[in-house]
Formats: structure tokens, sequence, C-alpha cells
């Protein structure tokens, strides 16, 4: 009897021991079905390693039955050293990190139909790269491949044709008969990723992976990458797990973005991933962003990563726009808006160029609020309030969805005099459309751009000219080039400032520098305009001077003396549970377990609620480590969630190990 140890997408930190019937040929890396829990329903699961016997007795083996499909091999052995990893340092159950890094077709135990994934028609040749400045030389140069394990971190300011490199460094990768990985933040980059990589490499097969994709589609352009077929792969993060036969090359755009950190299911960062898979296959990675992450920023001055530098915008006779920050404390705003960001929307209008305000705020305002009673929208399920969708006449949350119908008086005293407090995206879109009616303004956000067909569309209208004035969340601040874009505003920043994250500041900034970086990127001069009651505050003098490194400088320092991160490393236990005191009550338990005092160089804080600190209905709590060494960390978590799944706990109560936690 053949006996196989098969990873399932289960929440145990175990493989689960099989046996296969003779005459198969079970090989580690094939998908097999197999029953399992209450009613031994049927799952699909990968094996892992083949086994001449079991923990088990014979008699209580079950029997796994091989997904015939001749079209996919196995997966490699990169793939399960990846995952392994990944389970180990995120300290995630390996059949639940194998299994989210297939795609869903893959898991279902009748396939989706399939059919072949159809490579693009050859062409002659390709068309003539533009010609390079001398910054993107003297980053080429230093950006040379074939040199084993090189991590690279590509700092380029806004419109510098950080781009452009990446497709040279691509190109050389193809030549060399090597296949490229390409991670994007977000899906709505995607499109024009594709359109310039199909435009640059006509009849390279290139392959897009993000979840919008259909299921069907999804599978086809992972089995294309998988076989080699595929020779440039674009994708979200999930796409940092595609097995690649032949991978020379990853690149990671805008590395500093949040949307590489999942935030569901298991949770990772797919940058850091990535260059664990870099130093795996010892290959290059470059990292590439206007704002770079702190973190990476500090490897970089250490010598940890190679930095390279594009200082200056890759159009010629294109310049960095003027930064202005307006003190609007004594000032009349008209729905948040200034007179002099008034005057230069009038001014663009004119000149027939486009404008963004920028809000990063969606909806018509965060709360819908009784004057008489006080009464406010507050989510029945969450610690939030629902925000006024006016448009289509909505209170929505936007932390767990539940919505409901605008109530046609205060829900408590009756009072039909209900008002809107603060601004969203849609009130600003409905006054600039009152003081401005010759403009053409169009609002982009995910309500306005519910899918990628929407989202084109608006892309298109915008490249047209066909918009004068764009109304705009974060989906606008990064790696969108609009030629006649020459001014951008900025409402509602301050927020940040004084944010209990201790994040904020170094996010706030990157929001800033990449919205500003939209205006000016042809010949025509760009102008940001920044309404602010603290213009005086250090991080605006920093974008005022367009000086990341600077600012890094003194956040990093700052860092140091409160022993933050880079300096420190960090986990999270967080817990939910229908009760508060039941979630703190456990975490309060985790910290006296017997393993704690056996690692002194790890501080366990006091338990506490989280900021959101309910969440559909149940109520959260977390508990944060800290320590001066990864490594001690990492001992110390491998043996204490050994010994917190042996905690007794209350029905219903979930807990989660989070490391390197985004926020805290």
């Amino acid at each position: 009897m053949t006996i196989v140890r098969l990873a399932l997408d289960v929440p145990l930190h175990r493989l689960f021991d099989y046996h296969i019937e003779d005459g198969l040929c079970p090989r580690p890396g094939l998908r097999a079905l197999v029953p399992f829990g209450a009613g031994a329903r049927e799952r699909v699961g990968v094996i892992v390693s083949l086994a001449e016997q079991s923990e088990l007795p014979p008699e209580q083996l079950k029997t796994a039955r091989l997904i015939a499909d001749d079209a996919l091999p196995p997966l490699p052995d990169d793939f399960f050293r990846l995952c392994e990893f990944a389970s180990q340092y995120y300290q995630a159950p390996l059949g639940e990190v194998i299994l989210q890094a297939l795609p869903p077709g893959l898991k279902k135990i009748r396939a989706v139909r399939r059919r072949r994934e159809a490579a693009p028609d050859a062409l002659a040749a390709p068309p003539a790269a533009p010609p390079r400045t001398a910054g993107q030389s003297a980053a080429l140069e230093i950006l040379r491949l074939d040199r084993g394990y090189a991590p690279f971190l590509l700092h380029g300011v806004t419109g510098s044709g950080k781009t452009e490199i990446y497709l040279r460094l691509i190109e050389t990768a193809l030549q060399k008969g090597r296949q490229a990985l390409l991670l994007a933040p977000e899906i709505n980059l995607t499109p024009q990723l594709e359109a310039r990589l199909a435009r640059r490499f006509p009849g390279v097969h290139v392959a897009m992976l993000h979840s919008e994709l259909t299921e069907a589609a999804r599978e086809r352009a992972w089995r294309a990458a998988f076989s080699g077929a595929a020779r440039v792969i674009v994708g979200t993060r999930l796409a940092v797990f595609t097995p690649l036969p032949s991978l020379g090359l990853i690149i990671v755009d805008e590395e500093h973005d949040l949307s590489y950190r999942q935030q569901e299911g298991m949770r990772y960062s797919a940058r850091d991933l990535a260059v664990f898979r870099a130093r795996l296959s010892q290959l290059t990675i470059v990292l590439g962003s206007a704002t770079p992450s702190l973190e990476s920023w500090s490897h970089a001055l250490h010598g940890r990563y190679t930095l390279a530098r594009l200082p200056e915008r890759a159009v010629s006779g294109a310049r960095l726009p003027t930064v202005r920050v307006f003190d609007i404390r004594r000032q009349k705003l008209t729905e948040g808006l200034s007179e002099p960001l008034l005057t230069a929307l009038r001014q663009r209008l004119a000149a027939k160029e486009q404008s963004l305000v920028f809000l990063n705020r969606r909806g018509f305002a965060p709360v819908l609020a009784c004057p008489d009673c006080g009464w406010v929208s507050r989510c029945p399920r969450c610690a939030a309030n629902r925000v006024l969708h006016l448009a289509d006449r909505r209170l929505r949350c936007h932390h767990c969805g539940l919505e409901s119908r605008i109530p046609k008086a205060c829900p408590d005293c009756g009072n039909l005099d209900l008002r809107p407090f603060g601004r969203g995206t849609q009130r600003l879109e409905a006054r600039l459309a009152e003081l401005f009616p010759e403009a053409r303004v169009l609002r982009v956000d995910r309500d306005s751009a519910k899918s990628r067909k929407h989202w084109e569309a608006m892309l298109g209208e915008i490249q047209s000219g066909a918009a004068d004035i764009l109304v705009g969340t974060q989906m606008l601040a990064k790696g969108h080039d609009f030629p006649r874009l020459t001014l951008v505003g900025v409402i509602g920043a301050d927020a940040a400032l004084f944010a209990a994250d201790w994040r904020a500041p170094e996010r706030l900034f990157a929001q800033l520098m990449q919205v500003s970086g939209r205006a000016g990127r042809a010949d025509l001069p760009g102008e940001v305009i920044i309404q602010s009651e603290y213009p005086q505050h250090p991080l605006y003098q920093a974008l005022i001077a367009q000086d990341y490194p600077g600012y890094a400088e003194t956040l990093l320092a700052e860092r140091r003396a409160a022993g933050f991160p880079p300096y420190a490393h960090q986990a999270i236990l967080r817990a939910e549970a229908a009760r508060m005191a039941t979630a703190l009550d456990f975490l309060q338990r985790a910290t006296s377990l017997s393993c704690v005092a056996d690692y002194p160089d790890v501080v366990l804080y006091d338990p506490i609620p989280m900021r959101l600190s309910r969440l559909m209905n149940q109520e959260r709590a977390q508990l944060l480590l800290e320590s001066a060494s990864r490594p001690q960390l990492q001992a110390f978590l491998a043996v204490w969630r050994v010994a917190l799944e042996a905690l007794p706990r209350k029905h219903r109560l979930r807990w989660r190990l989070e490391v390197d936690p985004a926020d805290c």
C-alpha cells in the first residue's frame, strides 16, 4: 500500500495521511480527491510527500483518488519551498498556503471547462523602443541581470520612466529565454500595463493574473505561465506564488503599496515573498517606487539592496509640479474648496487643461445625523458609521457592506431635517458641477468604477479629453499618465497627520507624492494645491521640496528613537468573539503561557481592543508582540502558536497571528 501525505485547506498545522490504490503512481505535487470531515465529503488536496508507513493503523486510512489531468504536471519543488517558507514565517498552515496559491478551478472537485489559452500572433518585428534618458541609461547600467540573487531598489520620481526601465529589463530576460514576473499593486493598474506590454512585445504571450478574471480565464492564464507558454506574467499579489519553469526576473511596481499585503486568509506580504523567491531562485528582483517603504529604503541605505535612481522626469521639457500648501484656517470654504483652488480650476478650464481634485473618501458624506437628538447613521454590526451614498439613496457600511435606504425621518425622534456631515467624492462632484456648469466633471472611485469595463471606459474618457475636472480617490493617485492634466487639488489630508497609526505619516506622504505626480507629466507645467490647517508641518514642507530622502531620514530617526520597525520586529495576536471580555480574556491567558518566560527578548504588551473594535457583530481585540531580533521572534512564535492551539477557549472565539502587521 502506498501512503501519501496531503496538504488540505483547513486551519490545522499538519498534513494528512491517505493510501492510494495499487497500480497508481502518486508523486509530490499532484492533486488528489480525498474524503474529509463530517460525512466524509470530498476535498481537493495536494500531495506533499510519500511515506512507507503512517502513525495511523492501516484500517483507519482512507483512500485518496488522483485527479486525472495529463495537461498539468506535478507542482515543482521551488513552489513547495516558497509555500513552506510562507507557512513557517507567517505561522499559517501549509495546506492553507498551498491551496490558496492555486487558481480556484484547480481546487474544485468538478473542474471548470477548459480551453487552450490562445497565444498572440507573432509579428515581423517589435516597434522601436523610445530613446533612453541619461538617468535611465545610468539606472540600467546598475540593474544588470545574470548576477545571481540581486535585489535592487529603483527610486524614481513620478514620471521618470520606471515602466520603461521595466520593459527594457523584461526585453533582456526574454532575449535570454527567461520568463518575467511583474507584480502590480492593484487591478486597475493592470490594463495599461497589459497594453504597453502588448505594444512593446508583439507575439510574446503575456498572461494576466488577478481576481477580476473569470475562473476559467484565470486558470488558463495560470496554466500558460506554469507550462512556460506565457513569457511575461503580470499579476497582483497572489501571482507571486505562480510556478514558472524559467523565471529570470521579478519586478514589484509601487513596492510601498499596502495592496501587496493580504488581509484575508493567510496574512502575508507579496513584496517580501517576492524578495525571498528571488533569493531562492538566485535571480534579479527590482522594487520600484517614487516613495519606497521605509523598510526598503533602510535596506538600500545599509547595502542590503542596491539603489538605482531616476531623479528627473522622462519626457523632454517635463518638470516636477510646483507644490503649494494653502492655510485654510481663516478662509471661508465653498463645500471644502478654497478660493485659491477654485481660481486655479477656472484657469485650467480656460486653458482647456484637465484638473484633479483628490479626496480619499467616497460616498456623499461620512455620516447622516439628526441635529435635534444626536442620532447618527451608525452601523449596527460594526464600530463605524454608515456612509451616505446619495446617488443611489443608500446608507452603506464600508467595512461589512450592510446597507439600507435613507430614512425619511430620524428613527429616534422623528425629525425630518436629517443632515449630512462631512464630505465625500459624490458631494464634491455635485458641488463642482454647480460651480462650473460648463465643465465636464467625472468622479472616479470604487462606486463609479465597479468593474474593469467601467474603469477602462473612464480611462478612455480621460485620455480623450472628454473630462475637464476629475474627482477621485486613491484609484487615481498612482501609475496613470494623463498628458493634459496640469492641476491637482488635495482636500482633507490633515486627518492623517494625527492618526493613531504611527505609520500614517509615511503613508500620507507617499499618497500625496503619488497624486502630485499626476500633474505636469508632459510638456505642460504642473501645479499642486494642498489645503491644510497645518501648512508648516514638516510633511508638507518636504512635499513642497519634493524631498523624499530627507523626509524618509526624518521618519527613520523617529522610528529608531521609538524602537519601531525597521529597528524592531512585530507580530500581533488578534482575537474576536461575541463579547469583548471573552476576546480580552483569551489574550490575557495567552500572555501567561509558560513558554513566554523562555524568551525574554520578546516583549508582549497588554491586550487592548482593536481600533475597529467591532466588525460584523464580532468584538475584536489584539495583543502586540515585539523584539529587536527577528530570529528570536520567529522562534518564539513557533512555540507559542502550538501552546495557543492547546489553550481552552470558548465556543466561536477565533484567533489568528499576523507577522509584520500592516497596522497595530
